[in-house]
């Protein structure tokens, strides 16, 4: 059973995943399509690999292209060269059978901006399957106005059969800095030797490994989750089980917030397995950067022809626990603004807020908050231009940016250590004469749950424009540098969620935030 620690920090991934897939695109997205043409579709299907006795595993077949004009099409799966050695079946759509081609209608009559999946397949080895027989499917989509068709195709491939298996939790413990011994294991529950193993591990700020190493790949960019891939050759033999040597850790961050809980998830996969869930992901061929600290190795926890798939791949995962012990928080300061300027005239206007520390903040932990931002523009201005971390409190949807709104939402990705402010920047054009005021309002909070910092007090500022007296242009948080350095760039993330059964289920989620105007100042 998960600990309730362990649920805590699922619900509150949850949140970290729903800030940052507000603002981000697939890797994989497309230019959007304007018509219902079949050219502008961009199709893509995932390979699978099973194995005789294995798991049945899924082929979908679905569009890149989220902008596009409804319309109904028809789509023929040719399965004949995989017909030898594996069943291919629809999973109830609208599909009719004849020989070897399945005929499916697919009707998208509504444009959600949602991807379109045309076919789901299920895809089974054969009882007399052999190791490494391999075909393709084949699909062609055609929209029902008879324009031109578009292929796609998929492979499928028969493995060797092992079977994995892991713990189930891990649960560690430590106050900030501590580094913790994290002896993830695997063992091979299956009859046939596992030749080589990859280990994916997924997880919270607080979770970072203590040594990056030579067989290991790491994702880089602000830390709301970090993943990293680690490839071992170690043949596990038949009913043997290893673990990683004891040079394995994490280390909690220094400035994390105390006491909190962090939370991860490691999951093992065969070689084959690992190129086929990078295929359903749509992950790169690297996720990142090998590491440089020497080889981590997988050692004996007690006492290959083919290329090999996991036929029960549900008991692979170990779900993470870190408890952060200690009494280590922050105190996150509001940062109003004066500006000044003629009527008709539009100015600068940058808000915000500061961490004066000491631990950090937006780390996705269950009790540290993540910073909201509620600018409420003073009445007698316009925005002509936000900041694309903010969006009007009236939408129910995100739209970054959005001009002429009154009052926004603003949010920001990636931990926020001491010392560092966090910039949002508006281009406002002044309708009235005279002084008028607004305010910045900070929620230090994680989901529906208020968690107080340091210092409430210091949570609102005030905006002021044409205020008398008022020298303008200054960033509101009284230590008169007014000095930036802006961190710019793309931040990269695996968004975890629900990973363990994601990846059960066959499913994988890569997401790349867009280029943000949020300015991270030191």
């Amino acid at each position: 059973m998960l600990t309730h620690s362990t649920r805590r920090w699922l619900a509150g991934l949850g949140v970290a995943g729903a800030f940052v897939a507000a603002s981000a695109t697939p890797a994989f997205a497309a230019p959007p399509a304007s018509a219902a043409s079949a050219e502008n579709l961009d199709l893509y299907a995932n390979n699978v690999i099973v194995a005789p006795g294995g798991i049945e595993k899924w082929v979908t077949l679905f569009s890149l292209v989220t902008e596009r004009q409804p319309g109904n099409y028809t789509i023929k799966v040719d399965r004949s060269k995989v017909d030898g050695f594996a069943d291919v079946e629809d999973s109830g759509e609208n599909c009719t059978e004849s020989g070897a081609i399945l005929t499916c209608k697919v009707e998208d009559q509504d444009d959600d901006g949602s991807y379109l999946n045309f076919v789901s397949l299920v895809v089974r080895a054969k009882a007399d399957a052999k190791p490494d027989q391999k075909g393709e499917l084949n699909f062609t989509v055609t929209p029902d106005d008879k324009s031109e068709s578009v292929s796609y195709s998929s492979t499928v491939e028969t493995g060797e059969g092992v079977d994995l298996s892991t713990n189930e939790i891990l649960e560690l413990k430590g106050a900030p800095g501590a580094t913790l011994k994290a002896p993830f294991q695997v063992t091979n529950r299956g009859e046939v030797p596992a030749k080589g193993a990859v280990l994916y591990v997924v997880g919270a700020d607080g979770l970072q490994p203590s040594k990056r190493y030579e067989n290991c790949e790491y994702t880089e960019g602000p830390l709301h989750d970090f993943a990293f891939a680690c490839r071992f050759d170690t043949t596990i033999g038949e009913s043997s089980s290893f673990r990683l040597d004891d040079s394995f850790g994490f280390t909690v961050p220094a400035d994390s917030w105390a006491p909190n809980n962090f939370g991860g998830f490691s999951t093992w996969f065969t070689p084959a397995d690992w190129d086929e869930y990078r295929s359903e992901a749509e992950l790169p061929a690297k996720i990142g950067p090998n590491g440089t600290e020497g080889e981590l190795k997988l050692e004996p926890a007690t006492g290959l022809r083919s290329r090999q798939t996991d036929v029960n791949p549900f008991d692979n995962s170990t779900w993470v626990d870190l408890q952060v012990t200690g009494d280590q928080r922050a105190d996150v300061v509001a940062r109003g603004a004066t500006v000044t300027g003629d009527v008709g005239a539009t100015v600068a206007l940058t808000v915000g807020y500061v961490n004066n520390g000491p631990a950090a903040v937006n780390t996705g932990g269950t009790e540290s908050p993540w910073i909201g931002t509620t600018v409420t523009l003073p009445k007698g201005v316009t925005a002509v231009r936000a900041s694309e971390n903010c969006f009007d409190s009236e939408d129910d949807e995100w739209v970054p940016g959005k001009p002429g709104a009154r009052v926004y939402r603003c949010f920001t990705d990636g931990s926020i250590k001491k010392g560092q402010k966090v910039d949002y920047e508006f281009q406002v054009r002044i309708d009235q004469a005279g002084g008028q005021a607004g305010e910045v309002k900070l929620r230090t909070g994680h989901e529906e749950k208020e968690i107080k910092d340091l210092n409430p007090a210091n949570d609102v500022a005030k905006i002021l424009v044409n205020a008398a007296g008022g020298t303008g242009g200054g960033d509101g948080d009284g230590d008169g540098d007014g000095g930036s350095l802006p961190i710019t760039g793309q931040s990269t993330g695996l968004i975890a969620g629900l990973g363990a059964l994601l990846l059960a289920a066959g499913v994988g989620g890569y997401l790349v935030a867009k280029r943000r105007r949020t300015r991270f100042v030191a």
